[in-house]
This record gives structure tokens, C-alpha cells and sequence, in this order.
């Protein structure tokens, strides 16, 4: 049995929570396999709103079994407050929510790093959302990190006083800045002591087993194609591979292993933080985007920059994640529109190409646009996607034209049924 991937295709904020969160109950495991805390996927059930870091989006489904897998890096105490608010809920998550022994642990000194480096470069800062991603993946390609698996070993103190101090003396690089270590440490060791109650799985093992088993399995991505760290707006990345090829690293399964690639993107498009953002609309109209679209971080509260859709940038993350069909969210932002814009082009030195450029952060890029008319009203009563409003239904049929991917769900709204599929 395959493995079928859920991705994000843009900057990150698609709608991946909602999509795996409907799709899950098709699936035995959902699989979390890269990020961390630095996510936000939030799923909408009934009247309740749920903000998921760390635990997979399929926790929700009672007979799902959610992975965190080898590539995500964890804290402790962000864990247990995910953890809290499923048990305020009565969620039963303890028999079906296993984690990887080699997984990577986000220290206290790790988030006090991000934050005094993350100080230091004023105007050039990269927009992290100062959980410690960052500094977890240097120690873990630094080989001096610590993993989940470590936590049960009799050396584990030292280990953590090694790395600790290791920290500390990268601290006097930087300017000083207010962080309350002592404080963060108690409870992160506090913390910890409740992840402990969790259950630990030798990953890879575990996976390749249920992939023998005939299981059907779903492996979820975090933040979006172009903040990976090799093939996203380089500097301004994440620190893991948010692509394809990272679920095979993140999960320890074989490429050939790999199923249905399902790439999420907005009827629109936005970004959190700061770097390249060629479509941006910094006018009433990216103001209206990101009102409508109640464009605020999940992680880190912050408004999102909002622009249009941009076809250069979705063909690429589609031909290097392998994407075989799309997911097309919040086309509802788009109700009130009278016109909506699709970038079709960039022209760079006065050449048109629908390839984007090795830096997106150069000078010179302008834009070709289409234009289409809006539709007017909402979409609350429609049911079926082939019921949309003439002006939505061209619209998504230029997109899945352009794409040459088939978009085969569209969603009109955060509500479980507001999802349109199509066949």
C-alpha cells in the first residue's frame, strides 16, 4: 500500500488542517513528517475552533493512528498544551498518538537562540516565529542534539548539560536580550516528564510494517513548498524539507513508496513574515484579501501579507513535489470581488516565462495578469462543484488549465462539509 502525501504548495497557511482532517477518516495513520511548533493547522468541527502544532490532523478520527514522525522537531511544552485542550475537549488521543524515538527536542536554549539571533539582525530578519526551529536543525545536521529516544536513557542529564552549555556560550555572540531561562528550563523538564506517559515508536520500523500490513497511510506536511529549505525563497525559509522528498526522510520509507501527492493552494495567495512576495497587493484590495480571509497567523498571530494567485510560482512546487491532483481553498474570500486577478507571468528584463527565478528576492520582476469577473454572492448554498456561479466556475477551470492538475476539492468555507469534490 502507497503512501499518499498532503502538502502545502505556497508559503505556508493553505488549509492543510482542514483537508487532512476531512480526508483521514479514508486512512489507518496520519503522519506528521517534518516542522514543528512553527506550524499552525487549524480544523473547525461544529461550533469548536482546534489549533494543531505538532499533533497530526487526524487525531480527530477516532480510529486513526497519528504519527509524529522521525523529521519533526518537538517541544515538550508546546506538545502538552495541544494535549491539554484535547483532553478539555474529550478527545481520547493516548492509545492512538505515538511518537518517533527520533524525533529531535526543541531545548529551552534553542528558542533563547532563535530569539537573541533573530534580535540581532534589526531590518534583516527572516521572520522566524521564534520557537527554536531553527537552532534544533543546526544541532541536528551538527550532530549534538537530542532526540526522544534520548529522554529514557540513564545519561539523558548530561546530555542536556553538554548541549546546554554548548548554548550558552553561543548566547555571547549576540546582543543580551530578556529570556527567563531558568524559568522556561522548570518547565520544560516538567514538561517533559508528561511526554513520557506518551507512547515511543521506533518510526521507520513501525511505518514500513504498516505499509506491509496493507494500511493506508497519510503523511502531512507543514508550512508550504516554497519555505523549503532547499527549493523555497532561500534565505527566507524554514529549516526542513516541507517538499515530497521529505516525507521518505522524515517518515524513513523508500521513495518508491510514495502514492497520491496532493498539493493545497489558495483561491489567493499570502505569507507571514518577511521575504520575497511577488504578488503582493499592498492596497485596499490586499487589505480586503486578508480581512475576508481572517489572515492572521495560527502560530504566531500575525497578519499575513496578502496578493493574488500566482500560477509561475504553483507550477514549480507542483513539478518538484510530483503534485497529482490539487486542493483549491477559500475560494470564498473571493465572493465579494468584482473582479479577481490570476498571475500568469513574470516578465524579467523584458522576457515573459512562466518559470520563476533562481532569487526571488532580485529587483526587476514585473507581472502579467489575467483578469476575471467576480461572482458576486455567496457561496453558502452551494453543494456540489458543479453548481458554482458561472464566474467561480471559470475561474477554477483556468486555474486547472493552466496547472495541467486536476483540481479535484475545492473548499467554500473551514466548515468539515464545505468541501466540494469533484470527481
Amino acid at each position: 500500500m502507497a503512501i499518499d502525501v498532503i502538502l502545502g504548495l505556497q508559503w505556508g497557511d493553505e488549509g492543510k488542517g482542514k483537508i487532512v482532517d476531512y480526508l483521514s477518516e479514508q486512512y489507518d495513520l496520519v503522519c506528521r513528517f517534518q516542522g514543528g511548533p512553527n506550524a499552525g493547522h487549524t480544523i473547525k468541527i461544529a461550533d469548536k475552533k482546534y489549533v494543531l502544532h505538532t499533533v497530526p490532523s487526524g487525531i480527530f478520527r477516532p480510529n486513526v493512528i497519528n504519527i509524529i514522525g522521525n523529521g519533526v522537531v518537538i517541544d515538550p511544552g508546546t506538545l502538552l498544551k495541544e494535549l491539554a485542550k484535547l483532553d478539555e475537549a474529550n478527545i481520547p488521543y493516548r492509545d492512538r498518538l505515538l511518537i518517533a524515538n527520533k524525533a529531535h527536542l526543541i531545548l529551552p536554549t534553542h528558542r533563547y537562540l532563535d530569539a537573541a539571533s533573530e534580535a540581532s539582525k534589526g531590518k534583516e530578519k527572516i521572520g522566524s516565529t521564534l520557537k527554536g526551529i531553527g537552532p534544533t536543525y543546526m544541532d541536528k545536521t551538527g550532530r549534538n542534539g537530542l532526540r526522544i529516544g534520548d529522554i529514557y536513557s540513564s545519561d539523558f542529564a548530561s546530555k542536556y548539560k553538554a548541549l546546554k552549555e554548548k548554548h550558552i556560550q553561543m548566547l555571547k555572540l549576540y546582543p543580551p536580550i530578556d529570556f527567563d531561562l531558568e524559568t522556561a528550563e522548570k518547565e520544560w523538564f516538567a514538561a517533559l516528564e508528561e511526554v513520557k506517559k506518551l507512547k515511543n515508536i521506533d518510526g521507520e520500523y513501525y511505518i514500513n510494517k504498516a505499509i506491509k500490513a496493507g494500511k493506508k497511510i497519510l503523511a502531512e506536511g507543514a508550512q508550504g513548498s516554497m519555505l523549503d529549505i532547499d527549493f523555497g525563497t532561500y534565505p527566507f525559509v524554514t529549516s526542513s524539507n516541507t517538499v515530497t522528498s521529505g516525507v521518505c526522510n522524515g517518515l524513513g520509507v523508500a521513495p518508491q513508496t510514495i502514492g497520491e501527492v496532493i498539493g493545497i493552494t489558495k483561491a489567493y495567495c499570502t505569507r507571514v513574515g518577511g521575504g520575497p512576495f511577488p504578488t503582493e497587493l499592498h492596497d485596499e484590495t490586499g487589505a480586503l484579501l486578508g480581512k475576508h480571509g481572517m489572515e492572521f497567523g495560527a502560530t504566531t498571530g500575525r497578519p499575513r501579507r496578502c496578493g493574488w494567485i500566482d500560477i509561475p510560482q504553483l507550477k514549480y512546487t507542483i513539478m518538484i513535489n510530483g503534485v497529482t491532483q490539487i486542493c483549491l481553498t477559500k475560494l470564498d474570500v473571493l465572493n465579494f470581488f468584482d473582479t479577481v486577478n490570476v498571475v500568469t507571468e513574470y516578465i524579467i528584463d523584458g522576457v515573459s516565462s512562466d518559470e520563476i527565478p533562481y532569487d526571488m528576492c532580485m529587483d526587476g520582476i514585473t507581472l502579467k495578469h489575467k483578469e476575471f469577473a467576480g461572482w458576486g454572492h455567496t457561496l453558502d448554498t452551494v453543494k456540489d462543484i458543479d453548481t458554482l456561479p458561472k464566474n467561480a466556475a471559470d475561474f477554477v477551470s483556468f486555474l486547472e488549465n493552466l496547472l495541467e492538475v486536476k483540481i479535484s476539492m475545492v473548499s467554500i468555507g473551514p466548515e468539515r462539509d464545505q468541501l466540494l469534490l469533484k470527481d
